[in-house]
């Protein structure tokens, strides 16, 4: 009884020995993962997908073109705005030139006919009103004389207004007019090739396309996100900490992290912002014991330098 009384105590000692360094707690561990700034790129005018210039993975500088998009209902306002300009530019041209040679001409006809029937009318006022006033010729005669030569003079001011406003071309409001109708054109031509050049997708950043949405020969809408571009120059790491493991995290605090993706490698990292996450994310209640409840704070940093092999997605290990 003894002996197995002394077994029983030593597999209890042995027992309790093992539980004390296999349950003892350990370093804590905050994990967080690789993100990075991405952009979609959309076209502001709906259309067919007629080509891609790029795949998925593929690196892409500012300014390449992405892909082409078919678009002819904009090719067909294109021909519209082109016909509105090129009738505005004739209107513009014939109010600035004025009237056509043989119009002048006619009218400095006109003017000169009058000229002559006034110095007829003139002559014959002359006579009348000497023999009016002789007491030969009637007042009759002589009203009828007086109104022909104000009718004469009326039409022969009448020509020549007719003559000088054919010489003169069209009114400075209308050819006013007629230059703001050639700028309105210019800025539907305008207006039709920026759709136009809508149809080329340029890539505004360098980055790597991380995804394709549609395939060629598909419709797209207007502002449909067609592929992202992920700019890998500026990564950063996000965790989700507990509020009793922020510790020493602070903004502008340092820290080293390590990339179990990239043998363990360590690098050092740098917090730029914090925030709580609210009450919803209460990672651990508490309040059976007498305490608090443990509320989330999500914490962004940046390495301190570039981490080669890095990409978006692969989780960073902070041990405290």
């Amino acid at each position: 009884m003894l002996l197995a009384f002394l077994t029983l105590l030593g597999v209890i000692i042995l027992v309790a020995v093992v539980g004390f360094f296999m349950l003892s707690k350990g370093p804590e561990i905050i994990q967080g993962q690789a993100e990075v700034d991405e952009y979609r790129v959309s076209s502001k005018v709906p259309g067919r997908i007629l080509e891609f210039r790029v795949k998925e993975g593929q690196e892409v500088k500012k300014g390449d073109t992405l892909a082409i998009l078919e678009a002819p209902d904009v090719q067909a306002k294109l021909q519209q705005a082109l016909a509105a300009q090129s009738a505005a530019n004739a209107q513009n041209e014939k109010a600035i030139k004025g009237a056509r040679q043989e119009q002048i001409q006619g009218a400095y006809e006109m003017w000169q006919k009058s000229i002559a029937g006034l110095e007829i009318a003139e002559k014959s006022y002359t006579r009348v009103k000497n023999l009016y006033e002789q007491g030969v010729m009637p007042a009759q005669k002589f009203d009828e004389v007086s109104a022909q030569r104000k009718a004469a003079i009326a039409t022969e001011k009448a020509a020549k207004s007719q003559y000088e406003m054919a010489k003169n071309g069209a009114e400075r409001e209308d050819k006013l007019a007629a230059a703001a109708l050639v700028d309105r054109a210019k800025g539907a031509v305008a207006e039709v090739n920026s759709y136009i050049n809508e149809t080329y997708l340029i890539a505004s950043a360098n980055g790597e396309v991380s995804e394709i949405f549609p395939k060629v020969g598909e419709l797209v809408g207007t502002g449909a996100p067609i592929m992202n571009i992920a700019v890998l120059s500026d990564m950063w790491v996000t965790f989700n900490v507990r509020e009793d493991l922020l510790k020493d995290m602070t903004v502008g605090s340092e820290f080293i992290a390590i990339v179990p993706a990239l043998g363990n490698e360590e690098f050092p990292l740098q917090v730029y912002y914090m925030k709580d996450l609210g009450t919803y994310a209460a990672w651990k209640a508490t309040k059976t014991t007498g305490q608090f409840d443990l509320k989330t704070f999500e914490v962004r940093a940046r390495p301190l330098s570039a981490v080669p092999g890095l990409r978006p997605g692969m989780s960073v290990i902070i041990k405290k």
